[in-house]
């Protein structure tokens, strides 16, 4: 497997756009991240797309709906056809960790998911949505800490007034400082601690037979600079989710209320048998 598979630049100069970036990367605001247009050969990720289920289909495929978010997603690897299978693993090779290794900066070496636990195929329908949240802190098979998320946005002529725009928030969830539009090919790299915010909160505003897709990666390190976690959050297996005022519903913030007790009461183990529950 090389670069030219699916890459527009050989593996070499990936490595070394990393190291390039990462000052840039670091700098980026309102936490570490960056976003690429036409990262990937046009045409191979358009064979990613052909290969995008219908999901919602499947027994096994996962339905979130709640006030925190109406979406679908994959499970595994199970929903992946082969050229997607091919793609994810270059993503999980040597010379993608080397990239986001130097892209970030991130001491302790980078590890991928085989699990695809929360990531593969996401697809918002039109009414749909992912309100604020930061992410679970740790992997509840490998207990490893969850450092960065790569998302590849795969919605061809995707126009402005649809939404589903990707939002990164202020640390103190004060305000929206980044939104990125979920072209085709867009590819969108960033850091996970407590304060990173991000989410895509509004109703998806598309047409009926039109839906928001993308391809999720998640990658871990074994420890991890602790001043990025709060102590009570650090084992974290769920993700954390904020209501902002007058714009998300009461019932959000309630619910949310009576989650975050949970995670912060309940045995660990009684939070992975709910989680299991929910397919997630």
């Amino acid at each position: 497997m090389t670069s030219t598979n699916f890459l527009t630049k050989s593996e070499k100069e990936l490595i070394e756009l990393g190291t390039e970036l990462h000052d840039t990367y670091i700098s980026n605001a309102p936490f570490p991240n960056i976003s690429f247009d036409n990262f990937f050969i046009e045409k191979e990720l358009r064979k990613i797309l052909t290969e995008f289920p219908n999901l919602g289909q499947n027994k096994d495929d996962i339905y979130y709906s709640n006030p925190n978010e109406v979406k679908y997603a994959s499970k595994g690897i199970f929903r992946f056809g082969p050229k997607t299978r091919s793609f994810v693993s270059y993503l999980n090779s040597q010379p993608f960790l080397e990239f986001l290794q130097n892209l970030t900066g991130i001491k302790e070496t980078l590890i991928p998911d085989p699990y695809f636990q929360g990531g593969g195929f996401h697809e918002i329908k039109r009414g749909g949505y992912l309100k604020l949240h930061v992410d679970f802190h740790k992997h509840k098979l490998l207990k490893l800490d969850r450092r960065i998320n790569v998302l590849i946005y795969l919605n061809e002529n995707w126009k402005e007034e649809y939404g589903g725009h990707f939002e990164l928030w202020q640390k103190d969830k004060s305000k929206c400082v980044t939104k990125i539009l979920p072209l085709f090919n867009r590819l969108v790299i960033f850091s996970t601690t407590d304060d990173s915010w991000h989410g895509h909160p509004d109703p998806l505003n598309c047409p009926e037979d039109r839906s928001r897709k993308s391809l999720a990666l998640y990658y871990y390190t074994c420890g991890r600079d602790e001043a990025e976690i709060k102590p009570i959050s650090k084992n974290r297996i769920t993700t954390t989710f904020f209501s902002r005022d007058k714009q998300d519903s009461v019932k959000m913030k309630v619910y949310n209320n009576l989650v975050n007790f949970a995670n912060n009461w309940f045995p660990p183990v009684l939070i992975a048998m709910i989680k299991k529950n929910r397919k997630e």
